[in-house]
Protein backbone atom coordinates (compact mmCIF):
# COMPACT_ATOMS: atom_id res chain seq x y z
CA UNK A 1 0.00 0.00 0.00
CA UNK A 2 1.55 3.11 -0.83
CA UNK A 3 1.94 6.21 1.31
CA UNK A 4 3.25 9.86 1.39
CA UNK A 5 5.37 10.78 3.47
CA UNK A 6 5.98 14.99 4.63
CA UNK A 7 9.65 15.70 6.85
CA UNK A 8 9.22 18.29 9.60
CA UNK A 9 11.37 20.31 12.22
CA UNK A 10 9.14 20.74 15.66
CA UNK A 11 10.24 24.33 17.12
CA UNK A 12 9.48 25.87 20.49
CA UNK A 13 6.06 26.99 19.46
CA UNK A 14 4.93 23.35 18.96
CA UNK A 15 5.65 22.40 22.86
CA UNK A 16 4.61 23.13 25.95
CA UNK A 17 6.24 23.72 28.91
CA UNK A 18 8.17 20.12 29.13
CA UNK A 19 9.75 20.90 25.85
CA UNK A 20 7.73 17.88 24.47
CA UNK A 21 4.99 18.34 21.70
CA UNK A 22 1.65 19.54 23.10
CA UNK A 23 -1.13 17.28 21.58
CA UNK A 24 -2.81 19.69 19.54
CA UNK A 25 0.35 20.40 17.64
CA UNK A 26 0.48 17.09 16.05
CA UNK A 27 -3.18 17.49 14.85
CA UNK A 28 -1.09 20.41 12.63
CA UNK A 29 1.68 17.81 11.76
CA UNK A 30 -1.18 15.27 10.81
CA UNK A 31 -3.06 18.13 8.63
CA UNK A 32 -0.14 19.10 6.43
CA UNK A 33 0.44 15.55 5.58
CA UNK A 34 -2.61 15.48 4.64
CA UNK A 35 -2.71 18.53 2.87
CA UNK A 36 0.42 17.50 0.98
CA UNK A 37 -1.36 14.24 -0.66
CA UNK A 38 -3.84 16.10 -1.48
CA UNK A 39 -0.94 18.66 -3.72
CA UNK A 40 0.63 15.35 -5.40
CA UNK A 41 -3.34 14.96 -7.01
CA UNK A 42 -3.04 18.88 -8.20
CA UNK A 43 -5.75 19.86 -5.48
CA UNK A 44 -4.82 22.71 -3.81
CA UNK A 45 -7.27 23.50 -0.91
CA UNK A 46 -6.76 27.40 -1.03
CA UNK A 47 -9.31 27.32 -4.03
CA UNK A 48 -12.26 25.44 -1.86
CA UNK A 49 -12.48 28.98 -0.15
CA UNK A 50 -14.70 30.39 -3.42
CA UNK A 51 -17.24 27.35 -2.78
CA UNK A 52 -17.04 26.13 -6.04
CA UNK A 53 -14.22 23.99 -5.67
CA UNK A 54 -14.06 20.58 -3.79
CA UNK A 55 -13.32 20.84 0.05
CA UNK A 56 -11.84 17.98 2.13
CA UNK A 57 -12.73 18.38 6.38
CA UNK A 58 -11.99 16.24 8.76
CA UNK A 59 -15.07 14.56 9.72
CA UNK A 60 -13.91 12.11 12.41
CA UNK A 61 -10.35 11.54 13.95
CA UNK A 62 -9.34 8.72 16.11
CA UNK A 63 -5.64 9.33 17.84
CA UNK A 64 -3.22 7.17 19.68
CA UNK A 65 -0.11 8.87 21.47
CA UNK A 66 2.53 6.26 21.78
CA UNK A 67 5.89 8.47 22.54
CA UNK A 68 6.15 12.05 22.59
CA UNK A 69 8.03 14.38 20.11
CA UNK A 70 10.51 16.73 21.53
CA UNK A 71 12.07 20.30 20.51
CA UNK A 72 14.43 19.83 17.08
CA UNK A 73 13.35 16.35 16.53
CA UNK A 74 13.14 15.67 12.67
CA UNK A 75 9.60 13.80 11.96
CA UNK A 76 8.27 12.11 9.00
CA UNK A 77 4.39 12.22 8.71
CA UNK A 78 3.14 9.36 6.15
CA UNK A 79 -0.06 8.97 4.93
CA UNK A 80 -1.88 6.45 3.30
CA UNK A 81 -6.12 5.95 1.89
CA UNK A 82 -7.41 3.37 3.20
CA UNK A 83 -10.89 3.53 2.12
CA UNK A 84 -12.94 5.39 -0.31
CA UNK A 85 -16.50 5.71 -0.04
CA UNK A 86 -19.04 8.03 -1.80
CA UNK A 87 -18.42 11.40 -0.38
CA UNK A 88 -15.67 10.85 2.21
CA UNK A 89 -12.45 8.74 2.42
CA UNK A 90 -10.28 7.28 5.28
CA UNK A 91 -6.48 7.82 5.67
CA UNK A 92 -4.40 6.44 8.14
CA UNK A 93 -1.19 8.36 9.26
CA UNK A 94 1.89 8.13 11.89
CA UNK A 95 3.92 10.00 12.95
CA UNK A 96 7.51 8.53 13.28
CA UNK A 97 11.19 9.88 14.88
CA UNK A 98 13.86 8.15 12.80
CA UNK A 99 12.37 4.36 13.19
CA UNK A 100 9.79 4.92 16.54
CA UNK A 101 6.10 5.50 15.62
CA UNK A 102 5.42 8.73 17.84
CA UNK A 103 1.56 8.70 16.90
CA UNK A 104 -0.89 6.79 14.91
CA UNK A 105 -4.20 8.42 13.46
CA UNK A 106 -7.63 7.24 11.96
CA UNK A 107 -8.85 9.95 9.81
CA UNK A 108 -11.96 10.17 7.83
CA UNK A 109 -12.25 13.03 5.50
CA UNK A 110 -15.79 14.78 4.14
CA UNK A 111 -15.50 15.61 0.97
CA UNK A 112 -17.88 18.97 0.51
CA UNK A 113 -18.34 21.43 -2.22
CA UNK A 114 -20.30 24.95 -0.82
CA UNK A 115 -20.62 23.74 2.66
CA UNK A 116 -22.67 20.33 1.77
CA UNK A 117 -21.35 16.72 1.04
CA UNK A 118 -20.87 16.11 -2.36
CA UNK A 119 -19.97 12.92 -4.22
CA UNK A 120 -16.06 12.41 -5.07
CA UNK A 121 -15.96 12.82 -8.58
CA UNK A 122 -15.59 9.68 -10.61
CA UNK A 123 -12.14 10.94 -12.05
CA UNK A 124 -10.52 12.00 -8.77
CA UNK A 125 -12.17 8.84 -7.07
CA UNK A 126 -9.96 7.07 -9.81
CA UNK A 127 -6.76 8.30 -9.20
CA UNK A 128 -7.56 7.81 -5.61
CA UNK A 129 -8.33 4.25 -6.00
CA UNK A 130 -4.95 3.93 -8.38
CA UNK A 131 -2.86 5.23 -4.92
CA UNK A 132 -4.54 3.23 -1.89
Amino acid sequence: MQFWQHNLRVYYEDTDFSGLVYHASYLRFLERGRTEVLRSFGIVQSQAHDGAALAFVVRHMVLDFIKPARMDDLIEVRTQITAIAGASLVMQQSIWREDICLLTAEVKIAVIKGGKPTRLPAELRAVFTQNT
